[in-house]
């Protein structure tokens, strides 16, 4: 079974580049973003979000678990060009990019794709504080269709206690998907807790895609988990919709583990294959 993964961790290549950003001291132990360390603490300890492997070595572990391309996580632009420079068939590159930087950002864009082979542009609610309908991302979209690549959007509740909890609330993607109907779209870590709203979206708007990034499968396939429309429109009607983040090093586990707990799921066997591979491989134009 080939595996495109949506969320890859990539090896430290220095022990500065995991340092934890220093606390805001005017704020209040776990504030803000600081409070998924509160969260998510049954994960602390585990393993690092980007191993320390050696990239070579890290390389051949993807090859072994079938992994044939993943999209670099926790990384800066310019280390996911030099892992695309230095592995061109290996990693897809997801420029992570600002709505907040105007046109600065969509002269990066375009010089990312066009200079170094990056595939896909990324934006965050999350991280930059508005909802990816806020007009300032529209920039951004608009030079994604003429590039034509796919736009990955953070599509999931957030934790940080210094914003609104629904920034990336999957409406947003309603109006893009209306305002860019050209344009691919992928919503990242599946819309939780909207799961139905995302689900709905994604049969609703032809271009519009999810990925299951953060979330482990063998939680999508629990009764009473809040997935049970995903895996029930996911084997059905958007079957051609739906990609695989395994996100090994943010949930601690091998990506052997987390392939299987997908092959496990009660999915045909076709459709495994669709959300393990072929989806992600016809969205980047691997296919």
């Amino acid at each position: 079974m080939r595996v495109i993964d949506m969320e890859c961790s990539v090896p430290k290549r220095t022990a500065e580049d995991g340092a934890a950003p220093p606390a805001a001291a005017d704020r209040p132990a776990g504030y803000g973003m600081a409070n998924y360390g509160r969260i998510f603490r049954s994960r602390a300890g585990g393993a690092d979000p980007r191993p320390t492997a050696e990239v070579d070595t890290f390389v051949k572990r993807l090859d072994q678990a079938g992994i044939v391309r993943s999209v670099p996580f926790g990384a800066s632009n310019d280390e996911v060009a030099e892992l695309l420079h230095a592995y061109p068939d290996r990693f897809i590159g997801l420029a992570r990019i600002s709505g907040l930087h105007g046109m600065r950002g969509v002269r990066e864009l375009e010089q990312r794709v066009r200079e170094q082979k990056f595939q896909a542009l990324g934006v965050s609610a999350l991280v930059d504080g508005i909802p990816a309908s806020d007009r300032r991302y529209y920039p951004l979209y608009a030079k994604a269709v003429e590039l034509d690549i796919p736009v990955r959007i953070y599509s999931s509740m957030n934790y940080a206690t210094d914003r609104p909890y629904d920034l990336g609330h999957p409406r947003h993607l309603d109006q893009v998907a209306i305002d860019f109907p050209e344009l691919t779209l992928i919503g990242g870590l599946g819309g939780w807790p909207w799961v139905n709203e995302m689900v709905a979206l994604v049969r609703r708007h032809p271009k519009l895609h999810l990925d299951t990034s953060a979330h482990r499968a063998k939680y999508l396939g629990q009764r009473g988990s809040g997935w049970e429309m995903l895996l029930q429109f996911g084997n059905t009607l958007i079957q051609d919709k739906v990609l695989v983040g395994l996100s090994a090093g943010l949930v601690g586990q091998p990506h052997e583990t987390l392939i299987q707990e997908y092959l496990a799921l009660p999915l045909k066997d076709a459709v495994k294959e669709k959300w393990l591979y072929t989806n992600a491989a016809r969205v980047f134009g691997l296919a």
